[in-house]
């Protein structure tokens, strides 16, 4: 009876054991090792931070680190570059968290949606989340029917999304229909992050102590097993962060257009239109990139046919007007709703500038062409001269500083010294008279 309480009690025990190193193992995976990139995600959320996440996922994967962590300041930014965004996070095989931070920093409209995104999600002291509600490319509110139908939008992509993070679903919702931002220790209350980090060293020393799902199993590590590694961006991000700027696109296309226009108007003059041409190939390709409206980019090159027309064209100022009303137009037009759009004063000052410019060269190139040429012996006629000497039955003359064969309709001569006009060219011959 003893042996059989022994042999019991030794079973208990074991199925304990067992029970207890499997629940570790289906919960929780102790690294040796824990292989974090971390990536600085700063300024208006556009194109080139889509190229940026996704090369640093890229990265991540190639050299085998663990997880992204996104280091986040943000005031929001474009629709379209949020929601690739947020499809990148959601899909990443490599797991995504983000620290907003450092105290200061905030995760404002755009950067809502991205913090509710991602696997993990911590926020510094002092810092601020929310204001996610949609409004147009300059700012202000939308109109009420486009209103309802983009907010309700963005309402259901943020509740998918926090029901997926097992986030405050409620908060997010209203963070977008109401435009409300809250503080990091309101945010932690309110579970619409996971915790409160000083530094992205405490942000990963408390990670480790909760755990994070790595390959589907939960791996949890102490901060001595954390190796960090920085992404850094390089000179094409860089380039491409100036280039995709609305407002940098926007005077590579007119600046391309004005000198391919000088060119056409000048031929020959080699180095307006070489610049022109690199400024119109960079600005189509940043207009390729982000978010364009086709009507503006075709009004824009309207206005430049329009000028150039007006050279060749006497239309009294009609081309032209209907040029700067075109260019005007499509400025206006050139990038859809939710683009940080161009104000109207750079708009009108720019416009104004290059028509005036345009104007310019118009009036010149139409002066010239209304003016008689300076080339040739056509421009000799009527000019003053003297005769110099008679040689081999023919006078010589001066005129304009020149040596020229002279003769007279009748053939007779002048005495050297004498002022002669001339009246006429004949092949290389000066036809004048005497100069009465």
């Amino acid at each position: 009876m003893h042996g059989l309480k022994k042999r019991s009690g030794f079973i208990y025990c074991l199925i304990i054991t067992v029970v207890f190193l499997s629940c570790i193992v289906s919960d929780s995976v102790f690294a040796r090792q824990i292989n974090v990139l971390l990536l600085e995600l700063e300024g208006g959320i556009s194109p080139v931070q889509v190229h940026l996440l996704e090369d640093g996922l890229g990265r991540a994967g190639d050299d085998d680190h663990d997880l992204l962590l996104l280091r986040l300041d943000t005031p929001g930014g474009l629709g379209t570059s949020m929601r690739e965004m947020v499809k990148i996070i959601m899909n990443s095989k490599v797991p995504v968290c983000v620290w907003v931070g450092p105290e200061g920093a905030h995760a404002a409209s755009a950067g809502t949606f991205i913090t509710a995104a991602a696997q993990v999600a911590a926020m510094a002291p002092g810092t601020s989340i929310g204001a996610a509600s949609p409004v147009s490319s300059s700012g202000e509110e939308l109109p009420e029917t486009m209103s309802k139908k983009v907010t309700g939008d963005m309402v259901s992509l943020i509740k998918g999304i926090a029901r997926k993070r097992g986030r405050n679903i409620e908060w997010y919702a209203m963070s977008v229909q109401d435009g409300i931002s809250v503080d990091a220790q309101d945010a932690v209350t309110l579970n619409i992050v996971n915790f409160m980090a000083l530094s992205v060293n405490d942000f990963l020393e408390q990670l480790g102590a909760r755990g994070v799902l790595i390959d589907g199993q939960r791996v949890k590590f102490s901060k001595s097993e954390v190796v960090v590694s920085k992404f850094e961006p390089g000179f094409r991000y860089d380039v491409l962060s100036w280039l995709l700027d609305p407002q940098v696109a926007y005077f590579l296309l007119l600046g391309g257009v004005l000198g391919v226009f000088f060119e056409l108007s000048h031929p020959g003059t080699i180095l307006p239109g070489v610049i022109g041409t690199f400024c119109l190939v960079t600005g189509l390709y940043a207009m390729s990139i982000l978010p364009t409206n086709a009507a503006g980019l075709l009004l824009l090159m309207l206005g430049a046919v329009l000028f150039i027309l007006e050279i060749f064209i006497v239309s009294y100022g009609l081309l032209s007007l209907g040029a700067v009303i075109s260019l005007f137009i499509g400025s206006l037009v050139l990038f859809r709703e939710g683009t940080p759009g161009i104000p109207l004063g750079t708009i009108l000052g720019t416009v104004l500038t290059f028509s005036v410019f345009a104007g310019i060269i118009i009036y010149l190139v139409t002066k010239a062409q209304l003016s008689k040429s300076g080339v040739g012996l056509e421009s000799m006629i009527g000019l003053e001269g003297e005769v110099l000497e008679l040689r081999e039955g023919r006078m010589k003359v001066r005129v304009r500083g020149e040596i020229w064969n002279a003769e007279t309709e009748d053939k007779t001569f002048f005495d050297s010294g004498t002022a002669v006009k001339v009246v006429q060219a004949r092949g290389l011959n000066l036809i004048v008279v005497k100069k009465s």
